[in-house]
């Protein structure tokens, strides 16, 4: 389980702005957060872009090749 609102759960603006949020943290967290923020926020980013390819996997080329969906 991940910190947050279940992705499944979001409205699809609410999924794209925690998306794009996460994707904004990741080099951050990664130079200068601990080990448990960067595994939080892997897995939060995975839950996310899964739902996002779920709901919308005309708008990432390559998808189901990236992500075994």
């Amino acid at each position: 389980m991940t910190p947050g609102i279940p992705a499944t759960e979001l409205s699809d603006e609410d999924l794209e702005r925690e998306l794009k949020h996460c994707h904004e943290k990741w080099h951050e967290i990664f130079i200068s957060g601990s080990a448990e923020q960067f595994r939080n926020l892997t897995l939060r980013t995975r839950e996310l872009e899964l739902e996002y390819l779920r709901r919308f996997p005309d708008r990432v080329r390559d998808a189901a090749e990236k992500y075994a969906v």
